[in-house]
């Protein structure tokens, strides 16, 4: 009876050891999201950093490159695509169109926007801008379209998708 006790106190012992373990690298792994967004909302977001590959944006039959921000607006609008978007122009500095659903928001105030910057005004106004200002507003950023072609006053049509 000993022998059989000698023998099952060290493997009930790794089997604990093996538990507590586990349960420190779970709790571990939780307090590195963000404890302000939903688990979905932050499960989503860790698939997204697995998985998202480029977006393009086809402008004036132009495919350009954008440089994704990592957060979860940007994951919300990727979940969209492909969209294809009529925008408007405004102040001869940018294309705005308003989405069909709003996106989470991570809002902060950019002071100078440049001519590339993707943003999100309010939860559901996408916006590229084509010239480099000074701004009061706030804006959630998506990212940055590098060697944007010259854009001029009026209406674009405009495709976005993810390869």
């Amino acid at each position: 009876m000993n022998k059989k006790l000698a023998i099952s106190i060290p493997i009930l012992i790794a089997i604990i050891v093996s538990v507590v373990v586990t349960t420190i690298m779970i709790n571990n792994k939780e307090s590195d999201k963000d404890p302000n967004l939903s688990p979905e909302t932050n499960q989503s977001i860790d698939n997204e950093e697995m998985t998202m590959d480029k977006v393009y944006i086809n402008i004036n039959n132009k495919k350009l490159g954008i440089d994704l921000e990592n957060n979860s607006t940007t994951s919300a609008l990727i979940k969209l695509l492909p969209l294809e978007l009529s925008m408007n122009d405004l102040n001869s500095n940018e294309k705005y169109a308003y989405l069909d659903n709003s996106l989470p928001t991570n809002t902060y105030s950019p002071k100078h926007i440049e001519a590339g910057d993707v943003m999100l005004f309010g939860d559901n106004c996408l916006v590229i801008f084509y010239e480099s200002f000074v701004t009061s507003y706030s804006y959630s950023k998506i990212g940055h379209i590098n060697n944007l072609p010259e854009l001029e006053d009026g209406s674009i049509t405009v495709n976005l998708n993810a390869e």
